[in-house]
């Protein structure tokens, strides 16, 4: 496989070079995930790195690598985003339900997602 030296930016890994493994597309990863062992026997601790433009030449401004930016915001696992995968669920409070914006459940009536309760019907719908 092959392999590209890579400059690591922030965290723990400042200003280190590292070899880091090319995918099937000539790229380095998108993020990249350094678990670090606790002394204690815990769980690792996960540093996440984003890869980022490393420069552009002068006059084409045209790709010269990639690097790594240190993101302690991101997540330290990340799931595949197929485009037949459905989306993450909204989280909500415990003993609350989801619901439409007007407040009501979904599937009940009311909003624009039903018939308005209020009308009357009409001489076309008898």
């Amino acid at each position: 496989m092959k392999s590209e030296d890579t400059l690591f930016e922030g965290g723990p890994l400042d200003g280190r070079v590292l070899p880091v493994l090319l995918g099937p597309t000539g790229h380095p990863p998108k993020m990249y995930r350094v678990p670090v062992p606790d002394a204690d026997g815990g769980p690792p601790t996960v540093y996440v790195y984003r890869r980022v433009q490393a420069r552009r030449s002068k006059r084409l401004g045209l790709h010269l690598g990639w690097k790594y930016e240190y993101a302690p915001d991101a997540p330290p696992t990340a799931r595949l985003k197929w485009p037949w995968s459905r989306p993450d669920a909204p989280r909500t409070a415990p003993g609350t339900t989801a619901g439409t914006a007007d407040g009501t459940a979904d599937g009940e009536g009311g909003g624009a997602h039903g018939a308005a309760p209020d009308r009357k019907p009409d001489a076309a719908d008898e």
